[in-house]
């Protein structure tokens, strides 16, 4: 009995707010019936936008698209610290500022200490690994969880809008009270009593950021907090952009978080939300195939038939290569590996597609 080829190819997913990258992965795996289905750069919970989700033989792919750059929108709060450095996290306890720099001052600051290559230590409530296991699970059995600082790379970080206002300061995430939006980039601004006496002042930024891979958004919020001596954290974040991949594409498929209660496995009642893609019965025709899905993450090479069959044996081609490359035949539309340089004029297989 003949087997059924399995599909393959990327979907672009806008994540919505509340879920979980896996529970997006999950989603994708029921409507494809698959369950070779990965995702390329992980999201928090309250981040939204773009998800690069590959399922079949394009799964492949996605180590090399988890390192391209990155573009984000941002809603930094200063003036307030929480645990985990976004919105989600318990306040920390701080003095309240009675006054603001202008928005002047903080682009220079971003200016001279938070574009280029800088230093960054991820906080602990992160994906990262120590010693095997999350950085967040220790963090939340209460182990102390020390993450050396890395090197990241700060293309763009520009503030697109500047306000001031007042919010709750027993809990984050809270929209202001009369805000006012800085008109001149000069005036700072000094606080007046608050509306009610469990409200703060708090000065807010609008931004986009241009990143590496492995770039810590809500760790921006923090160090940008701490060097003007405000504290500061993040209370929206959405990935537009990554590599080639935009959130504007026209394939892009849309998603939604719906609340699920179920009996767990100690007989409690749980209440979470899970991802719901709102074109599921036709996510096929949202996907790039493979070669496509290869143009968008790498350079190309067109190979002849003899070409793709050395290749699948795992033989060298005589093809003068830079980057990591992929090898495709154009007359089938058919991807047929990934190239590296083995030495001058000669490309080698790292992996080969059936």
């Amino acid at each position: 009995m003949t087997k059924k080829p399995e599909h393959s190819g990327l979907l672009v997913i806008d994540k919505p707010q509340g879920v979980t990258s896996h529970d997006v992965v999950a989603a994708v795996r029921g409507a494809l019936h698959m369950k070779r289905v990965g995702h390329a750069g992980t999201l928090d919970p309250m981040a939204t936008g773009v998800l690069v989700v590959g399922f079949g033989n394009a799964t492949r792919l996605l180590n090399y698209i988890v390192d391209h750059n990155k573009t984000y929108e941002a809603t930094i709060r200063l003036g307030q610290r929480t645990t985990t450095d976004d919105a989600e996290g318990e306040l920390l306890p701080g003095e309240w500022a009675a006054s603001f720099p202008s928005r002047q001052a903080v682009e220079q600051l971003i200016a001279e200490r938070f574009t280029g290559r800088i230093e960054q230590v991820p906080n602990v409530y992160s994906a990262i690994k120590v010693n095997g296991q999350r950085a967040y699970d220790l963090a939340r059995e209460g182990k102390d969880v020390e993450l050396k600082a890395r090197p990241v790379t700060i293309e763009e970080f520009n503030v697109r809008q500047v306000r001031y206002g007042y919010t709750h300061s027993d809990r984050a995430g809270v929209e202001l009270v009369g805000a006012v939006v800085a008109e001149k980039a000069s005036d700072g601004w000094i606080a007046n009593i608050a509306p009610h006496e469990d409200m703060q002042p708090v000065m807010e930024l609008d931004v986009t950021v241009t990143c590496s891979a492995g770039t810590y958004i809500r760790a921006l919020a923090r160090d940008l907090g701490e060097e003007l001596g405000l504290g500061g954290h993040l209370t929206m974040l959405r990935r537009t952009r990554v590599g080639r991949f935009s959130v504007n594409m026209p394939n892009v498929m849309s998603a939604h978080a719906e609340s699920k209660t179920f009996t767990n496995r100690e007989g409690m009642e749980v209440t979470r939300n899970r991802a719901v893609l709102d074109d599921a019965d036709h996510a096929l025709d949202h996907a790039l195939d493979p070669v496509a899905s290869a143009a968008a993450s790498m350079s190309m090479l067109a190979v002849s038939e003899q070409e793709a069959a050395d290749l699948r044996f795992g033989r060298r081609i005589a093809h003068d290569i830079c980057t990591t490359t992929a090898a495709y035949v154009e007359e089938t539309n058919d991807l047929v590996a990934i190239l590296e340089r083995a030495k001058r004029g000669e490309a080698k297989p790292v992996a080969v597609f059936n």
